[in-house]
């Protein structure tokens, strides 16, 4: 059979982004912006109350590869503050996940060929994304790099509480594109979450080699390997005619 979709890592793949959580701005900004919803923590009680929580999630998941809820945690934290009123705990949250994470960030852009590579695919193939990431701030920065419009299903690991390499994902995105695993090729830039992952699951994988990621994992080989984001093109070409060939 074949080859009927492509899936996409998000971060490190085709974003290209760096974040710092350990910006002292961060935690000050946001026990600044608290103060105008009656909670009173300075950026030093913010920052240990953040991590602490963190740190209690992972513990308390029985998942083999848990993956945080920021959103939750921030819920948390108003919780324990006995923050008021009840019923915009949930929409601060969202507001507190965003603001942490639009701080830290220190570099957001499209690695050169994604765009003009994702308009060839989508002319052959269904296209997906998996990513280890959050669902409030991952699909704001696909529509700011004007690449969300390229992908009909979007598999979030913030929204499932595990992460890759758990193949539950890469069998989710397969279930939602309606083919069959081996008839999905994965691209991804980290050997151990993505390929490894995917190479698990039953798909074909390319490894796009970017300035992030594990570049080995034990004796893990991906089915093809791109330098950059232009040679992906020709990876899913011959893993494609590879295919028809079997």
């Amino acid at each position: 059979m074949a080859i009927r979709a492509v899936c996409f890592d998000l971060y490190g793949t085709l974003i290209n982004i760096e974040t710092n959580e350990d910006m002292e701005e961060i935690y000050r900004g946001i026990s600044h912006y608290l103060t105008y919803h009656r909670v009173f923590m300075n950026r030093r009680e913010v920052r240990e109350r953040y991590f602490a929580v963190m740190k209690e999630r992972k513990r308390q998941s029985t998942e083999r590869y848990p993956e945080i809820d920021v959103e939750a945690i921030w819920h948390t934290i108003l919780i324990q503050e006995n923050s008021k009123p009840v019923n915009g705990r949930e929409k601060l949250a969202k507001e507190l996940a965003r603001l942490h994470r639009a701080i830290s960030r220190t570099r957001l852009e499209l690695y050169e060929g994604v765009k003009s590579t994702l308009k060839s695919l989508q002319e052959h193939y269904q296209l997906a994304v998996i990513s280890d990431a959050q669902h409030c701030f991952a699909l704001p920065e696909m529509r700011a790099m004007n690449i969300k419009k390229y992908f009909d299903i979007r598999i979030i690991s913030g929204d499932y509480g595990y992460r890759k390499p758990d193949s539950r994902l890469f069998h989710m995105a397969a279930e939602q594109l309606e083919v069959a695993p081996h008839q999905v090729i994965y691209v991804g830039n980290d050997m151990y979450r993505d390929i490894y992952g995917a190479q698990q699951a039953g798909l074909k994988t390319i490894f796009m080699d970017s300035n992030q990621g594990a570049k080995t994992y034990n004796d893990i080989q991906p089915d093809y390997f791109a330098r950059d984001f232009y040679q992906v093109l020709d990876g899913v070409a011959f893993l494609a005619q590879e295919h028809v060939d079997e």
